[in-house]
């Protein structure tokens, strides 16, 4: 087992197992965020919950994981990112039997928050253990696989589920997880390598990290609730203590040497830039990938086969040109390359926005592998600027500020959506195509600014 890593990467064979591990696990934790929406009716159904309730099942794992991330990326800078990450695998392996074990709603969602806990730490320094598992001149292209990885998983969720459904029980959509988590479990102890730089002087701040939860917390419960028309006092109140405890919170950040949130590293102007842009990308993909079912199916009257059929063609435009951006990163400026991307995913969006009231499958088709492949040229380059612009004993912080802001985008684009048909009713797909073409518009101008930073150095 090795211990540390050499200067510049790992030899090929080590590489291999080092990012089948990685692979396996950032796989498992994306799908499970996605799978479960399928699910929900039947689950509900056994477990005689309300639909209202069973979201939990749903949120429960997206909380855990927003309000743990970071946290646990600061460990990873002081502990290792290894050892981090083995914990995720072997945390996620006993909670995913745990929810297939479950008999009640309430032990579900009890099961699922330690799930979502475990997830958050492969989540956490997946990014950080691949800036040590590849040398620097190929580590565009790691990032570019990693990107992969995330981008197939997340549009296979909605597949996996369903066919998993169609032969067996829900409860093996948990339990498929054990096999694969103990099989990267053994290639993680094999294979990936430990920090040659932890970070000694760093200490763990407790009360950053309860300020940390509260503070993500009440941001996706307040966009949550406001979205949803939930009491506007139960909002207000919940905006009130945000204000409160993330005033208290950035102070806290500011005054320390290593703050659990990086107001270090955003201070490194290519480093803000970039996670501004990986924000606004986030929820413009999941403002549009929400609400386009219910259009398609409601709208155009497409059955469920043909709609997942039509919007198949962006996640592979995303899977065909992830690796390739991956590949432009070592010669070209991230900021141009995620410019170009985002500006071809805002063209996209706004020609979905006005497609013709009956369109061909031809004319749905190309517009959606247009939005595929401006996010997958933007992705990878982002991500490779977001972690190399850190220092590399701050990789854990850079990876999961990368993870936050991707979540926070999501969140806050699914959010959006939820108000979107709320104000607009049958042309809330029409609004939320033309916000998301909007927030993809202004994300390519924060990239562009970034064409007068140095290039970071892996």
């Amino acid at each position: 087992m090795p211990t540390t890593s050499p200067a510049d990467g790992l030899p090929v064979p080590q590489r291999y197992g080092a990012i089948m591990a990685i692979a396996l696990g950032i796989t498992v934790a994306v799908l499970d965020g996605a799978i479960a929406n399928v699910a929900l009716p039947t689950i509900a159904r056994e477990l005689q919950a309300s639909p209202a309730e069973s979201i939990w099942i749903v949120n429960a794992y997206q909380l855990a994981i927003i309000i743990s991330l970071l946290s646990l990326s600061f460990l990873g800078d002081i502990l290792g990112y290894r050892r981090i990450y083995q914990a995720g695998l072997v945390v996620f392996t006993c909670t995913s039997l745990f929810c297939a074990l479950s008999g009640s709603l309430e032990m579900l969602t009890f099961a699922r928050v330690l799930q979502g806990f475990g997830g958050a730490a492969l989540m956490s320094v997946n990014t950080a253990l691949i800036r040590i598992i590849y040398p620097q001149r190929f580590l565009g292209r790691g990032m570019g696989i990693n990107s992969l990885i995330v981008a197939v998983s997340t549009a296979a969720g909605p597949t996996v589920a369903a066919a998993v459904l169609s032969v067996a029980s829900w409860k093996w959509l948990f339990l498929i997880n054990v096999p694969v988590g103990l099989a990267a479990l053994y290639l993680a102890f094999r294979f990936l390598p430990d920090n040659i730089q932890k970070a000694k002087e760093q200490r763990f701040d407790v009360p950053s990290a309860i300020m940390n939860a509260l503070t993500f917390g009440l941001l996706i419960s307040a966009l949550s609730g406001f979205a949803q028309g939930q009491s506007g006092i139960l909002v207000l109140s919940e905006l009130v203590a945000l204000v409160i405890v993330g005033s208290l919170f950035i102070r806290r950040q500011l005054k320390m040497p290593f703050p659990l949130l990086p107001v270090d590293l955003l201070r490194i102007p290519i480093f803000s830039l970039s996670i501004g842009t990986s924000v606004c990308s986030f929820c413009a993909q999941m403002l549009a990938m929400v609400s386009l079912p219910f259009f398609l199916q409601t709208v155009l009257q497409r059955g469920e086969v043909a709609t997942g059929l039509l919007l198949t063609p962006w996640p592979l435009a995303t899977m065909v040109m992830a690796p390739i951006a991956g590949r432009l990163t070592d010669r070209y400026h991230a900021g141009l390359l995620g410019a170009v991307g985002l500006a071809m995913f805002a063209t996209g969006l706004f020609a979905l926005a006005l497609l013709p009231d009956s369109p061909s499958d031809l004319n749905i088709i190309w517009r959606m592998a247009l939005c595929g492949a401006g996010f997958g040229l933007f992705q990878s380059p982002n991500n490779h600027t977001i972690i190399s612009s850190a220092p590399r004993h701050r990789s854990g912080g850079a990876s999961g500020m990368l993870g936050t802001a991707r979540l926070l985008g999501q969140t806050s684009g699914a959010a959006l959506v939820a108000l979107m048909f709320n104000l607009f009713g049958a042309h809330g797909t029409h609004a939320s195509l033309l916000l998301a073409g909007s927030f993809s518009s202004l994300a390519a101008v924060v990239s562009a600014l970034r064409i007068t930073q140095p290039r970071a150095s892996a």
